[in-house]
């Protein structure tokens, strides 16, 4: 009977969220909202970047795949959500959940990496800035970025194969709004404490040795600033700091709590809570922090919308002329 029910479970479920309609579609509506300013707001900022040379630094560099890769966090969860909160269909093929958690680490994993790429870039750019220009060079920041997709690339193939490749008892109701670890590593048969120790400790060293990277880096960056004898000189550096210091506090403090804390803590109510903050909160406020925090992507988003505007109405005058 137990081995049926393995081989039986092809599809899971995801558990309904409440039995009033109201609530459901209150948070699909409040989710919608935010998953369509986050992916405006990132699109904006790597469309910004992209036509505006003035942008074309390796700070700016990073941001914009930063951007990319919060629209690719996103989508790889959001869709499917909203279809569970509405939509009496709440099921997801076993396939399916295996590449929604994949891309889900993929992008989780990779802006880890990302966001330690970019404190690098400001160590470089506050502390060596006689040097910068020639060791951040284009080579040296398609380098970092590619290494941080391929380590989420990495991370994601082996936990996803890993977690897919446990028994699963079936029925497989899955008490959470995607196919995130812990919540379908608990789905598995047996005794599977070994599992989670060997999970655990691989997203540990994914989330810890990148934040440990950021803390040496931004600890230099603190020393160099208190010896400059210049408060403008000590404002700007600060200044262009700040906006990625809040991001990695809202995404490395969100990451940290939801799977570093101890097992007897968890709830689904509180996982679910934590999961919507750190897929749609963080990725909403993202471009929002850099757009108000720094004076020359608020100038770049304003041409880029400057110029769309010029050529929507170019191209509505040309059609009056031809009729």
């Amino acid at each position: 009977m137990w081995q049926d029910n393995i081989m039986s479970v092809k599809r899971f479920a995801f558990a309904k969220f409440s039995e009033v309609t109201e609530e459901c579609f209150l948070l699909f509506t409040l989710i919608l909202l935010m998953f369509l300013a986050s992916l405006t707001g990132n699109a904006l900022i790597v469309l910004a970047i992209w036509t505006n040379p003035v942008l074309h630094t390796p700070m700016y560099f990073f941001l914009a795949n930063l951007s990319l890769l919060e629209i690719g966090y996103t989508c790889s969860v959001i869709p499917k959500m909203l279809q569970s909160l509405v939509s009496e269909a709440r099921g997801i093929s076993w396939e399916g959940c295996a590449t929604q958690m994949f891309f889900f680490i993929l992008f989780g994993i990779s802006e880890c990496c990302l966001l330690a790429a970019m404190a690098f870039d400001r160590y470089m750019a506050i502390c060596s800035p006689l040097h910068y220009a020639a060791q951040m060079s284009r080579g040296v920041c398609a380098h970092l970025a590619m290494v941080s997709w391929g380590v989420g690339f990495l991370v994601g193939l082996g936990q996803t194969n890993y977690i897919f490749s446990l028994d699963f008892c079936g029925p497989c109701e899955i008490d959470h709004f995607f196919c995130d670890l812990p919540p379908i590593l608990a789905l598995a048969c047996g005794d599977i404490s070994h599992n989670e120790t060997a999970v655990f400790v691989v997203v540990s060293l994914c989330i810890s040795s990148p934040f440990l990277l950021i803390i040496a880096s931004y600890g230099r960056i603190l020393a160099a600033v208190l010896v400059m004898r210049s408060p403008e000189g000590r404002h700007k550096a600060l200044s262009t700091c700040s906006s990625h210091l809040l991001v990695v506090t809202l995404f490395y403090g969100s990451a940290s709590v939801t799977y570093l804390r101890p097992k007897a803590s968890h709830s689904p109510g509180v996982d679910k809570l934590l999961a919507l903050f750190y897929t749609v909160v963080t990725s909403m406020l993202n471009p929002i922090i850099y757009s108000l925090r720094n004076k020359e992507v608020k100038a770049a988003l304003r041409r880029t919308l400057g110029k769309r505007k010029v050529l929507t109405h170019g191209r509505l005058g040309d059609s009056h002329l031809t009729c």
